[in-house]
């Protein structure tokens, strides 16, 4: 019964059925004898290239293979073979706390590990590497017309008080297909009072259902909709840059963080040259790679300027709500939890309300 609800869930969350992507860095012979490393992850080629290259200049005799999945293929073959990889990140963190507390991870001990925050680790097993907020992105047609949103109250006065105008035009996750919508679903219902209230307004303005981030940011390109909401920061801002008629908005109010979880399998079959590139992942260089070089919000604390946490809480403050790396993530894989809120989310979301006067 777990065994199969693990699978379903999964399955909602991966983000595309796309075969899998494979880089592969060969050590040089003139470095040194030669030390193999065996990556499995779901984040994107563009996205991880340039920390492998990184990786790959400090580390020129380490024969570096990185197959990226979507996160249902790299959890299945976690446990059909443990003993294949050397680092697993995803960023199904539910599922990737769960391997970790199941036993799968083993500790990591160095001085880059204790240093690096408690908040953003587990048992020095399990570590975030990433910091990617939640956003909205907004069209700017949506502001001439209606003024700017910039909170979820925002967004919500403006639903309650145009959802005929704006019907079809705003696009959100879809929390009984993606994983990734009923993961922040979760977290919203508790961080927020009004929560239901925006599900219900979202209804009410007949809001699109979408299973991607990807699927809504093609939507917002092509004009079909005025409003995304509850978009992985870390894919919209490329698609923004690229379109002036786009703005990506990071709530005022309260905004969600969301993050890669990486760890070393206890099986793992190259574990010092895990340890070297765990090592890099939390260290200085690698997150000013991660910082200056993609989208993915560089984490170290001693880091700060553009594409860090550091500007991120400059610009938003105490209204990020990084999701927390403990046993909270286990109640996404709760079954009678999961239909609990689902069901009240159908609910609320086909709630008929009164019109305002």
């Amino acid at each position: 019964m777990i065994r199969a609800l693990f699978w379903w869930l999964l399955a909602l969350w991966s983000l595309a059925a796309t075969a899998e992507e494979t880089l592969h860095y060969p050590a040089d012979p003139e470095a040194g004898t030669p030390q193999q490393l065996i990556v499995h992850a779901a984040l994107d080629l563009p996205q991880v290239r340039p920390v492998l290259e990184a990786f790959h200049r400090s580390h020129p005799r380490i024969e570096l293979t990185y197959r990226n999945l979507t996160t249902l293929e790299l959890h299945q073959r976690f446990l059909d073979a443990p003993d294949a990889a050397d680092v697993v990140l995803s960023s199904a963190m539910p599922w990737q706390y769960h391997l970790a507390n199941d036993g799968h991870a083993q500790p990591l001990e160095s001085d880059v590990v204790r240093r690096w925050p408690a908040w953003a680790q587990w048992r020095g097993e399990l570590f975030a590497f990433t910091f990617e907020p939640i956003v909205m992105v907004v069209h700017r047609d949506l502001i001439e017309r209606f003024g700017e949103v910039r909170s979820h109250e925002d967004l919500l006065e403006l639903l309650n008080e145009h959802a005929d105008a704006l019907a079809g035009r705003i696009v959100t996750y879809d929390p009984v297909r993606s994983g990734a919508g009923y993961t922040y679903a979760i977290e919203e219902s508790r961080l927020s009072p009004r929560y239901w209230d925006l599900v219900s307004a979202l209804g009410r303005a007949r809001a699109a259902l979408a299973d991607t981030t990807g699927e809504m940011l093609d939507g917002l390109e092509e004009g079909r909709y005025l409003l995304g909401y509850n978009l992985l920061g870390s894919y919209a801002r490329d698609t923004v840059a690229e379109h002036p008629d786009l703005n990506m908005v990071v709530p005022e109010d309260y905004a969600l963080v969301t993050q890669r979880l990486a760890f070393i399998p206890r099986l793992a079959p190259h574990p010092e040259a895990a340890a070297l590139f765990m090592e890099f992942l939390l260290s200085e260089a690698g997150q000013r790679t991660i910082a200056e070089q993609t989208h993915l919000g560089g984490m170290h604390p001693s880091l700060s300027g553009p594409g860090t946490a550091d500007a991120l809480r400059e610009e938003v403050g105490d209204a990020l709500r990084p999701i927390s790396i403990g046993p909270g993530l286990l109640a996404t894989l709760d079954r009678l939890k999961r239909e609990a809120l689902l069901a009240r989310w159908r609910r609320e979301f086909q709630r008929e309300v009164p019109p305002l006067r």
